[in-house]
């Protein structure tokens, strides 16, 4: 029989909550989860799930994990929010100087905000306002990929490449120049030089360092981007890494960007930036950039705010998330979920619907070519997506392109699980 505490708890969410990306008329009903340990969560029935993505990415470490907990329960009992116009304290001051360490040499000034959107907010406003604090009003356009994401908010979905993420609010979005997906160099590379025949126009070229998330895991070289940049930066455009996703070890090095010669200006965190247990967004630049907004005038200051910026407790998360990612058995999972991943797919290479299979560090990602059209809304991703939920694997498919993205404390056998199911599924679709 049916648990009457689950029943309970999915009939009450039903009732008063609008779940995000969800299409309420046609999905399941929401899935009660109670607690989480490790790569793994657990419903109101007993049920477990291996969490493949680690809950939209931002777990790095696994659930409910006691140091991480213990920090910020400490924090809380010292100083739970203060306001950051005028005031600072001490778990802010030593987040911002130790990611500043793990990062490039031109990242000086730390900028906090709430969540990845908005981050990636912040830094556009950094671009277009150290030009205009400049007296340079021309430089107004920012260059994109195809098939980008960088949120929901209205300036990062100005970022995004038409699509059904953003089209009821397309005509009131600002404009946004498009450069074909860097999965294609050459065209990529030539449509970037076309368009500097107007550099002055632009202000700033934003970009997923070499994996484009939303837009069905595209991975593409650190060469193509290096090119990229350099084209910018020869007509004083700036660059933004949008690392929401990269970040913190996701591709094998502390940052995606850490692959590349050529560096951004301007560089979006979130997510694994707490280790997956606290919302906080933040956004780097230079010294030469933060200088630009310095005047006796007020009117030159960045006007961007958040009530909960810089919050003490969720600094504090960041603060002991960091301690989980200098230590080396951190590194030492993060290189063994890559050989697993490269295993796994050496294995596939010449498996009839399982296509285009690729790595980059602990990422995986394939596409089921099953003869219908591929994309976000390939009618594949409700049935893989259920199979995988009876099986207690958490996995939301990009249409029809598979992808996992789990903690780093995952380990070979929940890889291998994970790993046959998809096979698996794959192979009903032949049958």
């Amino acid at each position: 029989m049916p648990n009457p505490t689950n029943v309970n708890l999915i009939q009450r969410d039903a009732a008063v909550i609008w779940h995000p990306f969800t299409q309420h008329q046609i999905e399941p009903l929401s899935i009660p989860i109670t607690h989480g340990e490790g790569v793994n969560l657990y419903d109101a029935d007993g049920k477990k799930y291996i969490d493949a993505i680690s809950s939209w990415w931002v777990n790095i470490h696994g659930h409910s994990h006691p140091y991480l907990a213990k920090k910020i329960y400490e924090q809380a009992l010292k100083l739970e929010q203060v306001i950051f116009a005028g005031f600072t304290h001490e778990p802010a001051i030593q987040l911002a100087e130790r990611l500043l360490s793990h990062l490039p040499e031109n990242f000086q000034k730390v900028f906090f905000s709430d969540n990845g959107s908005t981050a990636v907010e912040v830094g556009i406003k950094m671009a277009l306002q150290f030009f205009h604090n400049q007296g340079i009003t021309q430089r107004r356009k920012i260059i994109a990929f195809e098939d980008a994401y960088h949120g929901d908010t209205f300036g990062a979905m100005s970022l995004g490449a038409p699509s059904a993420f953003n089209a009821p609010f397309q005509d009131m979005l600002f404009e946004v120049e498009f450069l074909p997906s860097p999965s294609d160099p050459e065209a990529c590379i030539t449509a970037m030089q076309d368009k500097m025949q107007e550099a002055d126009n632009y202000a700033a070229f934003i970009f997923e360092p070499l994996i484009q998330g939303a837009g069905g895991m595209k991975m593409y070289s650190p060469a193509t981007l290096d090119k990229l940049i350099s084209i910018a930066h020869e007509h004083n455009i700036l660059c933004i890494a949008d690392e929401i996703m990269t970040g913190f070890g996701r591709t094998g090095k502390w940052f995606a960007m850490d692959y590349l010669v050529h560096k951004p200006d301007i560089a979006c965190f979130s997510k694994g930036l707490t280790g997956g247990m606290l919302a906080m967004g933040i956004t780097t630049c230079s010294n030469e950039l933060f200088d630009t907004f310095l005047s006796d005038d007020r009117k030159k200051m960045l006007f961007h705010s958040h009530s909960f910026t810089a919050n003490p407790m969720t600094c504090a998360a960041a603060l002991a998330s960091l301690d989980l990612m200098e230590a080396p058995e951190n590194w030492e999972n993060i290189a063994r979920v890559q050989k697993s991943h490269e295993s796994w797919i050496n294995h596939l290479q010449n498996h009839p619907i399982i296509k285009n299979l690729r790595v980059q560090g602990t990422i995986v990602a394939c596409e089921l070519e099953d003869g219908q059209d591929n994309g976000y809304m390939h009618s594949i991703r409700d049935d893989a997506y259920q199979y995988f939920i009876k099986k207690g694997i958490l996995m939301r498919p990009l249409g029809n392109t598979l992808y996992i993205l789990a903690p780093y404390c995952i380990t070979n056998d929940e890889l291998k699980s994970i790993y046959a199911e998809i096979e698996n599924f794959a192979n009903g679709l032949i049958d």
